[in-house]
């Protein structure tokens, strides 16, 4: 007879976290060597392709740091979400309202300012922004108790068409020739690259700061204590006197701020004007979530995972040529991974034992 116990680890030792992590990565990838394999392809050249795409040339790494960006920024904000247990799954839409903002204020005032009050203008509108379409999910969570996975999900495709209306309908260029884009970005909105790349880095030292600043605000703080506390008991929480509602709001401010600024950098340091949704963010809300998960939920170690990540999307890229595999490939490598890092994440936290016969294996 088969028998299976599953206990709640008492202490979870470093040691025994990071040879879990490593596990779940090795696990995936042998996963998704499968997948290789069953559309014919050698799985070991594949994996090297797309990381030697990303990392083995300087063009690649350029690009890889480009796309680590935006995934560092909103990992960093969904870090502290989901320490609080509110499960954020509509940064895609949070970066789209930062996109907007920022379109808004570069074709309204940007033109009659300098550069440098066109930029900050320009992020804090993103962040404000961002912030607002997250506290939507937050009110709807803390006063009608409506599923924030339903309600964040759902206002990415609101966020998406909002966008596409805005590109082809009242906001739509005058002097792009008939293309869905707004009117280019004034010099004054554009956010310089760095050398001979594409890479912004002003938002890029933005994201390293904010990396460290919510490191600091999730361990050294009171507030940080008080999402902590609330995401390993609501009731305790409760009891202590923590103010669940303000918590809740405060944490979806950060988290779609964040997110919005992303999408400040997308459209100010990329673009330079605003398009349909799938050119602005290649996934990134969605793929920020891996990133949050691998990085164990540590906004500093997300520096690392965004750069992992955005490696397997330009890698991704890669692959589509050289292998002739479709575009959906890097979305199936990304969504493995996850599986498997939740799966992870579960034996972390669990001693799984299981007896037969009077046999036992325990893991």
């Amino acid at each position: 007879m088969l028998r299976i116990d599953i206990s709640p680890r008492e202490n979870e030792k470093p040691l025994i976290s990071n040879l879990i992590l490593a596990a779940s990565l090795l696990a995936g990838l042998a996963a998704i060597g499968v997948v290789f394999l069953a559309k014919g392809v050698n799985p070991f050249f594949a994996i090297y392709k797309i990381f030697s795409g990303s990392f083995g040339s300087m063009y690649g790494f350029k690009e890889t740091v480009t796309k680590s960006i935006p995934l560092i920024l909103i990992a960093a904000g969904l870090t502290i979400a989901y320490r609080g247990k509110f499960w954020n799954i509509g940064a895609e839409s949070q970066l789209l309202a930062g996109a907007a903002a920022a379109t808004w204020i570069a074709l309204t005032w940007a033109a009659s300012l300098p550069a440098w009050a066109a930029i900050l203008l320009m992020f804090t509108g993103g962040f404000i922004a961002g912030a607002l379409w997250g506290i939507v999910p937050a009110i709807l969570r803390v006063r009608f108790g409506i599923n924030e996975v339903i309600s964040t999900l759902m206002l990415n495709y609101v966020g998406a068409e909002f966008i596409k209306m805005l590109v082809i309908g009242p906001w739509k260029g005058k002097t792009q020739f008939g293309f869905p884009y707004t009117d280019d970005f004034p010099e004054t909105a554009q956010l310089a690259l760095l050398g001979n790349s594409r890479i912004h880095f002003v938002t890029l030292i933005i994201a390293l700061a904010v990396s460290a600043l919510v490191y600091v605000l999730l361990f050294r703080t009171r507030f940080g204590y008080e999402v902590r506390v609330i995401g390993e008991n609501q009731e305790a929480a409760r009891y202590a006197g923590i103010d669940f509602y303000r918590t809740t709001i405060i944490i979806m401010i950060i988290s779609g701020g964040l997110a919005g600024l992303a999408g400040v950098g997308e459209v100010a340091g990329l673009h330079h004007h605003l398009t349909y949704p799938e050119s602005i963010s290649s996934g990134y809300g969605f793929t920020a979530i891996i990133v949050a998960w691998l990085s164990r939920l540590n906004p500093v170690t997300a520096i690392f995972s965004g750069l992992f990540f955005a490696g397997i999307l330009v890698g991704g890229d890669a692959i589509q040529i050289s292998l002739n595999l479709p575009a959906a490939t890097v979305n199936i490598f990304n969504g493995i991974i996850l599986v498997f890092l939740i799966m992870g994440e579960f034996f972390q936290k669990n001693s799984v034992t299981i007896k037969l016969q009077g046999a036992k294996w325990n893991r």
